[in-house]
């Protein structure tokens, strides 16, 4: 038996998507830019999934930009807005972005814009008063990730953004993985940019979506045919998007017995392991995401314990976890995010990410909960 537990990582598309997707490039194969009969019955189906995912997200479909994933959408954001102004201003992110965020306010640095990264405290959380003071005359967007990926926290964004928004500032928000797992409306987050992708819900790989506030304006970041309001130019790819949007029709339905499916399956898993020597658990506890444990393995008198060892340990026992620590150049280095949060170069190499999705069963974690202390203690002696 082979175990999956790396949701975070990517979902297996549904078979409501993969029928949807079927059925599109038989019956709607037409460039939903056409005027003509088959250009129409693709714009059709276009727009129904505009309105899945605006519905996901108690948005206005006119608000939804169709993009190529999580990725694209945090960089549209960005860089979109950065484009919009004729000389460089100030953004703020925090230390604990996905590496998408991050790299884009990095590549704007360089175009001379000031970026400040805000401090987070042991658990990866960013407190509203260090915002507020962050702000400056200048500055004009406000980036924090509301699931940290890495390590599970969520960050109180409808804070964040109406601390933004009493000054004037745009706010946008990576909820990559928050869709389909935990409630999301733009109204009450109070954010004017919202990043989505379709593969961390159960929809095919490949395409994404970035919610923009009414009156809130981005320049393209790709030039072309003006589709997607003018903002990413291509012809869109309909047959995913159609899948993109049943599953986030389906995520809506399943919502109220998921969230509280998952949070159960987390809490009996982080309950019998908690026992587990060395096991140090990362990000916070409370306000996390329903469907997400990590943790890193400090023992002190030994080597540090690299996280990529214990996830070839337990891919040959057929379970599929992941390491926090990022692979560049054949060199492991320790994790970025846990280094922000204060952990030590020795913890935050052994960073590892469990997280459970809609196959995810009692038996599974109770099975995983058994193999973990037996991987654990065999990677510590290699290391001996």
């Amino acid at each position: 038996m082979r175990l999956y537990l790396d949701y975070s990582a990517t979902t297996p598309p549904r078979a409501e998507a993969i029928e949807r997707m079927q059925w599109v490039l038989s019956h709607a194969w037409g460039n939903p830019s056409s005027i003509h009969w088959w250009g129409e019955k693709a714009a059709e189906v276009l727009e129904e999934a505009r309105y899945q995912v605006a519905h996901l997200l108690g948005a206005d479909p006119t608000a939804i930009v169709f993009t190529s994933g999580g990725t694209e959408s945090d960089n549209l954001a960005l860089l979109g807005m950065a484009q919009g102004y004729d000389r460089p201003q100030h953004l703020i992110i925090s230390s604990v972005e996905h590496s998408a965020i991050e790299a884009s306010a990095t590549f704007l640095e360089t175009q001379g814009w000031q970026v400040t990264r805000l401090a987070v405290d042991r658990d990866g959380l960013v407190s509203p008063e260090t915002l507020a003071a962050a702000i400056q005359p200048n500055t004009v967007l406000v980036s924090i990730i509301y699931g940290q990926n890495e390590v599970g926290t969520l960050q109180p964004i409808a804070s964040l953004a109406a601390v933004a928004r009493a000054q004037g500032v745009l706010f946008h928000t990576d909820a990559v993985q928050l869709a389909g797992r935990v409630p999301l409306n733009v109204d009450t987050l109070g954010v004017d940019l919202l990043s989505l992708s379709s593969h961390k819900l159960y929809g095919p790989q490949g395409v994404g979506a970035l919610y923009v506030r009414p009156g809130v304006k981005l320049v393209a970041v790709q030039r072309g045919g003006g589709q997607e309001q003018t903002l990413r130019s291509g012809t869109q790819g309909v047959a995913t998007i159609a899948g993109f949007g049943i599953a986030a029709a389906l995520a809506v339905q399943e919502l109220e017995i998921e969230q509280p499916r998952l949070q159960s399956l987390r809490d009996r898993l982080r309950n019998q392991l908690d026992t587990t020597p060395y096991l140090v658990w990362t990000g916070a506890q409370e306000q996390r995401l329903p469907h997400h444990l990590s943790f890193c393995i400090d023992h002190p008198q030994q080597k540090p314990v690299n996280g990529k060892t214990i996830v070839r340990q337990l891919n040959l026992a057929s379970i599929g976890i992941s390491s926090g620590s990022a692979c560049s150049s054949g060199q492991t280095q320790p994790s970025r995010i846990l280094r922000a949060m204060g952990y030590s170069d020795r913890l935050a190499l052994s960073s590892l990410r469990i997280s459970f999705g809609k196959p995810t069963r009692l038996l599974d974690v109770d099975w995983v909960a058994q193999v973990i202390p037996q991987i654990v203690e065999r990677a510590i002696e290699m290391e001996t």
